[in-house]
């Protein structure tokens, strides 16, 4: 069982690199921060599978809030894109 859930996390590592090449060298600023947001989501899906391996609930609680953070930063990011600022005054 062990052994399942560490080829699953090496994959996952695996296709965050391959994300992390995207965001590197992406052809756009959009693909850029979809990248990003991806790495993000894969790190939380990573912790999700770490914390049931080491039996820790806790590690939920921490990827359910990392997932939120990303998903805020991809939102800002996306704001500050389009409009030029963050908060209209």
């Amino acid at each position: 069982m062990i052994e399942t859930f560490l080829v699953i996390g090496m994959i996952i590592v695996f296709t965050m690199l391959l994300c992390l090449y995207r965001a590197a060298l992406g052809p756009g600023v959009y693909n850029r921060i979809a990248a990003t947001s991806v790495i993000g989501t894969k790190a939380v899906v990573l912790l999700v599978a770490i914390g049931y391996i080491f039996e820790r609930p806790m590690f939920v609680d921490i990827a359910l809030l990392y997932a939120m953070l990303n998903f805020i930063g991809t939102l800002l990011m996306a704001k500050y894109l389009v409009r030029g600022e963050l908060c209209t005054a």
